[in-house]
């Protein structure tokens, strides 16, 4: 979706009245705000695919409780959880994002996953709608790209220049 960006993930529900926590997406401070309206992404079945935030409550560094006009109880709010909210880039101020942390600077820097063993060599850390993402160069050849996400990442050796990684099940054969 060009002109879009990822700013937030819902989360879990978090109360009767259709409160969600929302946690800021990864390497954006915190931008949702009273008016801002989002797309729902991935779209669920019964629940909005636009949601327009009524209410933040700041929670913890990067993390609040958001209420939203379309959201008024907590089925509803069920139903959103695990979902990312995208904006309009225009209708996020330019100044907050270029206090943004820049992307780590890990090209050439070794991949090891949990379960795998040595995953290979970063040729690129990019961002991208979702998410950022590492290119890595695959020991036995090819290329994998690996969601540049807290959950994933177990340690960063920056001695080493080696990223210890803990990834799903089946994400390396995609």
């Amino acid at each position: 979706m060009r002109g879009w960006m990822s700013i937030a993930y819902l989360a879990k529900p978090k109360n009767l009245n259709g409160g969600l926590v929302a946690r800021g997406a990864s390497g954006l401070p915190f931008v949702l705000h009273p008016g801002l309206t989002l797309a729902v992404v991935p779209p669920q079945l019964d629940a909005p695919r636009t949601l327009t935030v009524s209410e933040v409550t700041e929670r913890a560094e990067n993390e609040a409780l958001v209420f939203f006009d379309e959201v008024s109880d907590l089925s509803s709010a069920e139903l959103l959880a695990g979902c990312e909210l995208l904006a309009r880039e225009e209708d996020i101020d330019a100044s907050v994002l270029v206090e943004a942390e820049a992307l780590p600077a890990w090209e050439g820097w070794s991949v090891h996953d949990e379960r795998a063993g040595y995953v290979g060599e970063v040729v690129e850390v990019a961002e991208r709608a979702t998410q950022p993402l590492l290119t890595v160069r695959r020991a036995e050849g090819g290329e994998a790209l690996i969601p540049l996400v807290n959950e994933f990442i177990v340690e960063v050796d920056e001695d080493g220049r080696r990223i210890d990684v803990s990834l799903p099940a089946g994400l390396l054969d995609l």
